[in-house]
C-alpha cells in the first residue's frame, strides 16, 4: 500500500497523540458531516452523528490496522454508523434545501458567486432533483453514490468501505446514477414541478 500520511497519523492517535487526532478531525469532519446529512436529512443530527463517528474512531484507535487508506477506513466506520442510525427507524431522509447544504455541509452545487439569477435557480433545481433521487435510493446505493460523486473516492476504496465487491459497488453506483439521471430528465421536461412555477 502506498504511503498514507493520514494512516500514519492514525497510528500516532493509537499511541496516544491527541494532536494527531485533532488534525484528522479538522481534515475530515466536513466530509463526514456532509455524508451523514445525506442519510438523516437533518443538519443538527448529522453533526451529532459526526461527533459520534469520531469518538468511536478515537476509542478504537488501538485496534486500527493500516490495511486500507485512512479515508476508506473512516468512511467504513461512518457508513456503518449512519446505516445503523437509519435502520433504527427514527429518521426518514427528507431533502434539505440547497442553502442548508451549501452553508452547513460545504456542498457547492449552484455555481459561483457571479452566477446570474437564472443560473442560480437552475442550480437549486438541479440540487433538488438530485436530492429527490437520493431520498428514493436504498441506503447502500446512497452511500456508494455519495462516496463516489461527492467525495471522489475510487470504486476499490468504496468497496472496502462498504465491505462489498468492486462489481457490487459499480452496480450500486450505476443504479444510483440512473436514478439521478431520471430525476434530472423529469426536471428538464417539466415533470418535476419547480418551486419557481408554483
Amino acid at each position: 500500500m502506498e504511503a498514507d500520511s493520514d494512516a500514519q497519523m492514525m497510528l500516532q492517535v493509537a499511541a496516544g497523540d491527541r494532536r494527531a487526532f485533532a488534525l484528522l478531525f479538522d481534515r475530515y469532519h466536513v466530509s463526514v458531516a456532509r455524508f451523514a446529512l445525506r442519510f438523516v436529512g437533518d443538519r443538527e443530527r448529522a453533526e451529532e452523528l459526526t461527533q459520534d463517528i469520531f469518538v468511536k474512531l478515537y476509542r478504537n484507535a488501538k485496534s486500527y490496522k493500516p490495511s486500507a487508506k485512512f479515508k476508506t477506513f473512516l468512511f467504513r466506520v461512518a457508513t456503518n454508523h449512519c446505516l445503523n442510525e437509519v435502520r433504527r427507524g427514527e429518521y426518514r431522509v427528507e431533502h434539505t434545501s440547497t442553502e442548508a447544504h451549501e452553508d452547513e455541509a460545504g456542498l457547492e452545487v449552484a455555481g459561483g458567486e457571479g452566477d446570474r439569477p437564472d443560473q442560480a435557480l437552475a442550480g437549486r433545481e438541479l440540487e433538488r432533483a438530485v436530492g429527490e433521487a437520493l431520498k428514493a435510493m436504498s441506503e447502500r446505493e446512497r452511500a456508494a453514490f455519495t462516496m463516489c460523486r461527492f467525495e471522489g473516492m475510487a470504486y476499490r476504496d468504496i468497496a472496502e468501505a462498504l465491505e462489498a465487491s468492486e462489481a457490487a459497488v459499480k452496480s450500486l453506483i450505476h443504479r444510483a446514477t440512473l436514478a439521478v439521471a431520471r430525476k434530472v430528465e423529469e426536471l428538464q421536461t417539466g415533470s418535476v414541478p419547480a418551486r419557481s412555477r408554483a
